[in-house]
C-alpha cells in the first residue's frame, strides 16, 4: 500500500476510534459484533487496507454525528468542491428537472380544464363537487406515489423511480385525454397523481446527491423552478386552446410529450454516486464524480468516493437487519432526526396550506368569480409572477441564507391574503352558487387581484422554492425515508386544500376561505422565527450537528460565524483547509 493509501487509512481509523467512544445511536446487535470483531488496532488496521485495496473505501464506525472522512484530513487540504461546477451537473439537474415541469404542468392544467370541460363528461355540466373530486385525485395519487417512491428509491435506486414517473404521466395523460365519463377523468387524474408524487419525491433527492455542496441549494432551485415553469406553460397552453373545440383535451394529452422527452434522455443521466458507491459500484461513482467536479484529480475523486463510502458503511451499520418500518419508527423515536423531520414537514405544511394551492387549482374559476372574460390569460399573470419569484430566490437563497429570506418574506404572504378577504367582502357573490351578481369588473376585483400577486411574489421568493430544499435535514441512513414524509406532507395537506376549498367559499364565504389562509401564513411565520435553523453553507455532517442541539436557531447561527472566520483566516494565510462534506 502506498504513502497516500496508508496517512488516509490512518486518519479513517483515528476517526473511527473516537467515534465509537461517542454517544452514538442504536444500532442492531448484529452491527454492534460486527463493528468491534476486530480487537487489535492493528487488525483494524488490516481490514481497513484490504478495503482499500479493493475498492478505494474508508470505512468508518457508526456514530451520532453522521461522520465522514474530510480532504483536508487525509491531504493537508480540501479543493474538490472549490472546483467550479461542470457543465455536465447542470445539465443533469436541468434533464431531471423535466420531471418537475411535468408535476407543474398537470397540477396547474386543471385550472383551465375545470373552466372548459362543459357538458362533454357523462353529457351534462361538472358540479362543484365532482371539480373538487377530479382535482384532488391528483394529490390523493400523488400522496401514494411519494410513499412507493420513497420506500424503494434505496433499493432500486432514484433513476428507476423517475422511469415509472414518466411512463404514469403519459399513461394518465392519454386516460384524461379520452374521457367521455367522469370515473374515467378521475382514472386518469390518480394516475398522473402517481406519477406528481414519484417526481416530487425523487428527483429534488437525486439532485441533492449529485449536486456540489456550494450549489447544492441552486440546483435543487432549478427544480423549483421547472415545477413553477411548468405552471406557467400549462396556463399558457389553456389560454390558447381556450376557444378550441374540445380544447381541454390537448391541454391534457399534451402533458404526454414532456414525458415520453424526459424517458428518452434518461439514459445520458448517471445514477446518484452515492446510490452507485451503496450498491459497490465503487469505479462507476468514480467516472461519474470526474464529469460532475471537471478538471479534478484522480487523487481527489478517489478521496471523494473513500468520503461517501464511509458515510454509506455508517448507514449500511445503522441499517443492519433493519426493516422500512423501523427507519421510520427511528425518525419518530431518534430526537435529532424527529426534529429535523418536524421542521421540514412543517415548513412545508405551511407551504401548502398557505393558500397558494387554491390559485394553482382554482384560479381561472376564482377570476371568473369575480368578473374577468378570460381568467385563463389572468391566471398566467399570477403564474408568471411565481415563476420570477422562484428565480429570485434560487438565486439569493446560498449567498443570503434560507431562515434570512423566510423572516423577511413571509409576513407579506399573510398581509396580501388579509387585504384579498377585505376585497371580498365587497364583492357580491351568491355562495350558494359561486356566481358572481354583478355585469363587469369592480373596483374590489382589481384589488382582488392585485393582492393575489403581492401574495404569489412573496410565496414565490420564501416558502415556495424553500421548503423543497429540507432534504439534506437527513442523513443518509434515513434520507429517502425522510423525504418520502416531506413528500407526503405536501400531497396530504395540498388534498385537504384541493377538497375544500369551494366548499369553504360556499360555507365560510370568500372572505372567510382567505381570511382563514391568511391566519395561517401569519403563524408559520411566528413558528419560522422561532424554530427554523440557518442551514446555507452547512455541509450534510454539520447539519445533522444542529438539530442535535435542540432546534438549532443559536447553534447553527454560531456554527456558520465560526465557519466564516475559518475561511477568512484562512484565506488571510492562504491555506485550503476548509472541512468538506458531501
Amino acid at each position: 500500500m502506498d504513502t497516500t493509501h496508508q496517512a488516509l487509512e490512518g486518519q479513517v481509523l483515528n476517526k473511527a476510534s473516537k467515534a465509537e467512544h461517542n454517544e452514538g445511536v442504536p444500532v442492531t446487535e448484529k452491527a454492534f459484533n460486527n463493528r468491534h470483531s476486530v480487537s487489535s488496532s492493528s487488525g483494524r488496521r488490516d481490514s481497513l487496507s484490504k478495503g482499500f485495496e479493493h475498492a478505494n473505501l474508508a470505512m468508518v464506525g457508526a456514530d451520532q454525528t453522521h461522520l465522514e472522512v474530510s480532504d483536508d484530513d487525509a491531504f493537508g487540504q480540501n479543493d474538490i468542491d472549490n472546483i467550479a461546477p461542470s457543465w455536465f451537473v447542470w445539465l443533469v439537474a436541468a434533464t431531471a428537472s423535466i420531471a418537475g415541469a411535468l408535476f407543474g404542468y398537470d397540477t396547474g392544467i386543471i385550472s383551465a380544464v375545470l373552466v372548459y370541460l362543459g357538458d362533454d363528461l357523462n353529457g351534462r355540466a361538472v358540479t362543484a363537487n365532482e371539480k373538487e373530486l377530479i382535482t384532488s385525485l391528483c394529490s390523493g395519487g400523488a400522496f401514494i406515489g411519494s410513499i412507493i417512491a420513497g420506500l424503494t428509491a434505496d433499493k432500486f435506486g432514484r433513476k428507476i423511480a423517475i422511469y415509472v414517473g414518466c411512463v404514469l404521466f403519459s399513461v394518465g395523460a392519454i386516460l384524461q385525454a379520452s374521457s367521455y365519463t367522469i370515473a374515467q377523468m378521475a382514472v386518469g387524474r390518480l394516475v398522473v397523481g402517481f406519477g406528481v408524487g414519484s417526481a416530487a419525491m425523487v428527483v429534488p433527492l437525486y439532485i441533492a446527491e449529485i449536486a456540489p455542496t456550494k450549489v447544492r441549494g441552486r440546483l435543487i432551485g432549478l427544480n423549483n423552478m421547472s415545477i413553477t415553469g411548468g405552471q406557467v406553460i400549462s396556463y399558457g397552453i389553456g389560454a390558447a386552446f381556450a376557444h378550441v373545440p374540445n380544447g381541454w383535451r390537448y391541454m391534457v394529452g399534451l402533458g404526454a410529450v414532456p414525458a415520453i422527452l424526459l424517458f428518452c434522455l434518461l439514459p445520458f443521466c448517471p445514477e446518484s454516486p452515492r446510490q452507485l458507491i451503496f450498491h459497490g459500484k465503487l469505479q462507476e461513482a468514480e467516472v461519474v464524480l470526474m464529469k460532475i467536479y471537471k478538471g479534478a484529480s484522480q487523487q481527489q475523486v478517489r478521496t471523494k468516493v473513500a468520503l461517501i463510502s464511509a458515510a454509506c458503511e455508517e448507514a449500511k451499520e445503522l441499517n443492519y437487519d433493519q426493516s422500512r418500518w423501523s427507519k421510520i419508527k427511528q425518525l419518530h423515536t431518534n430526537p435529532a432526526y424527529f426534529r429535523a423531520l418536524v421542521c421540514a414537514c412543517g415548513l412545508m405544511v405551511i407551504s401548502q396550506m398557505s393558500g397558494f394551492n387554491t390559485l394553482m387549482y382554482y384560479s381561472s374559476t376564482l377570476f371568473a368569480l369575480v368578473g374577468f372574460s378570460n381568467p385563463v390569460a389572468v391566471g398566467l399573470v399570477v403564474a408568471g409572477t411565481n415563476f420570477v419569484m422562484t428565480w429570485v430566490n434560487m438565486m439569493t437563497v446560498d449567498p443570503i441564507g434560507r431562515r434570512r429570506v423566510l423572516v423577511t418574506t413571509v409576513w407579506g404572504m399573510s398581509a396580501g391574503l388579509i387585504a384579498v378577504a377585505i376585497a371580498f367582502h365587497f364583492i357580491p357573490v351568491n355562495t350558494k352558487t359561486l356566481v358572481l351578481e354583478a355585469s363587469s369588473v369592480t373596483p374590489p376585483a382589481i384589488v382582488v387581484l392585485v393582492f393575489i400577486i403581492w401574495f404569489v411574489f412573496f410565496y414565490g421568493v420564501s416558502v415556495g422554492n424553500t421548503a423543497w430544499m429540507s432534504t439534506d435535514f437527513f442523513p443518509m441512513e434515513v434520507r429517502a425515508m425522510g423525504t418520502m414524509w416531506l413528500t407526503c406532507s405536501c400531497w396530504g395537506s395540498n388534498i385537504i386544500v384541493s377538497s375544500t376549498f369551494l366548499s369553504m367559499m360556499k360555507s365560510m364565504t370568500p372572505s372567510g376561505a382567505f381570511g382563514f389562509y391568511a391566519a395561517i401564513c401569519g403563524i408559520g411565520w411566528v413558528l419560522i422565527y422561532f424554530f427554523y435553523p440557518e442551514v446555507s453553507g452547512l455541509t450534510l455532517e454539520e447539519i445533522g450537528e444542529v438539530f442535535k442541539h435542540g432546534f438549532g436557531v443559536k447553534y447553527a447561527r454560531e456554527l456558520r460565524k465560526e465557519r466564516k472566520d475559518e475561511i477568512a483566516e484562512r484565506m488571510r494565510t492562504r491555506e485550503k483547509h476548509i472541512p468538506m462534506g458531501h
